[in-house]
């Protein structure tokens, strides 16, 4: 039976796994108001993940029928992916930052063969060899394309605005727009008293912007046609400090476990990434490309041992590192250097 967690005040959580995952699960958080429940993103697009969701809420005595509306922290397909399954079995609402929403709809419109042209000049661009780029080039040739993650995502009905109160009758829900682990991710911070009288600000529902023991990814999330150069890693420690001066008297993350004293977390993961870019510009004290970077970066095991796919995730990461790094000057792009390279200044 799906584990099942009551916070009170009518807050509970639901363990949704995730296929074939290290992180094992997410945790949808279910909010009784006065127009009926409401959840906080889904679960994994998976018949297994399904029927967790569904087998908890009937622990709780909800039917899926039942829900009137659902809140997406972001787009990943672990906290979206069984929204459109909820939505057609219940006829809820659908809410999420317009940022994420945009992506959605990319995903949704890309032809496999494109998205694989953009990724294999992206990873070209950074340095990437021959022998990682060869299988994207046969894929593309051989017609051999997988399909999309997020290729069948719902389409959100409703926009999230960040300062407003979430449609929740009853309750008061206040959307905050913490962008870095994508571009649209929201936390949610429950204006309320907590019922264990915990002191602080209220419950703050972080999605993956603030977990207990992991640091979320931060990588590049962009539109093939925007030339615009963004910093997603300034935005997330932006965001952190934010979250850190709201000081919530405990956080209901979306994996691993409820936890208090969320200063002290945001001051861990604003330490971990000052550090991290000072790592980084010592190992940039000769030209290297964002693929060097990346394979000399300290990751959680070998970069051997780190599978084809997310030898890309953490690439994107490695840029989104050096993208800070550039802002700051701190570093910057050696002139005529294809691939280019970057070193510290």
């Amino acid at each position: 039976m799906t584990q099942v967690t009551d916070h009170g005040g009518g807050v509970w959580s639901l363990k949704v796994p995730i296929p074939d995952n290290p992180l094992g699960h997410t945790l949808v958080h279910l909010i009784d108001t006065d127009s009926g429940p409401v959840l906080i993103d889904t679960g994994w697009d998976d018949p297994a993940s399904w029927d967790a969701l569904t087998d908890g809420l009937a622990a709780l005595a909800v039917s899926i029928t039942d829900i009137h509306g659902v809140v997406i922290t972001h787009h990943h397909p672990d906290h979206h992916g069984l929204s459109g399954q909820v939505r057609d079995a219940s006829g809820a609402w659908l809410a999420m930052h317009a940022a994420d929403t945009e992506v959605v709809k990319r995903t949704r419109s890309a032809e496999p063969g494109v998205w694989l042209d953009y990724l294999t000049a992206k990873l070209t661009a950074a340095g990437a060899p021959e022998d990682h780029l060869g299988p994207l080039r046969q894929a593309r040739s051989g017609g051999r394309l997988r399909t999309l993650p997020g290729l069948r995502a719902a389409v959100p009905d409703r926009e999230i605005v960040p300062g407003d109160l979430l449609p929740l009758a009853g309750r008061r829900l206040r959307a905050i727009w913490t962008p870095g682990h994508t571009p649209g991710h929201v936390c949610l911070h429950l204006e309320e008293e907590h019922p264990a009288h915990k002191p602080g600000n209220g419950r703050l529902f972080s999605g993956d912007h603030l977990l207990p023991g992991i640091t979320p990814h931060i990588g590049l999330y962009e539109d093939p046609d925007d030339a615009t150069v963004t910093d997603p890693l300034g935005d997330y420690l932006d965001s952190l400090e934010r979250i850190g001066r709201l000081g919530p008297a405990e956080v209901l993350p979306a994996h691993q476990h409820a936890f208090t004293d969320a200063p002290a977390r945001v001051r861990e993961l604003l330490d971990h990434h000052e550090d991290r870019l000072t790592d980084l510009r010592s190992l940039l004290a000769e030209p290297l490309t964002p693929w060097q970077l990346a394979v000399q970066m300290e990751w959680n095991r070998p970069w051997a041992d780190i599978p084809y796919g997310s030898r890309n995730i953490a690439v994107s990461e490695a840029e989104a590192h050096l993208r800070r790094l550039v802002k700051l000057g701190h570093a910057e792009a050696v002139a005529g250097s294809d691939p280019v390279t970057y070193i510290a200044v």
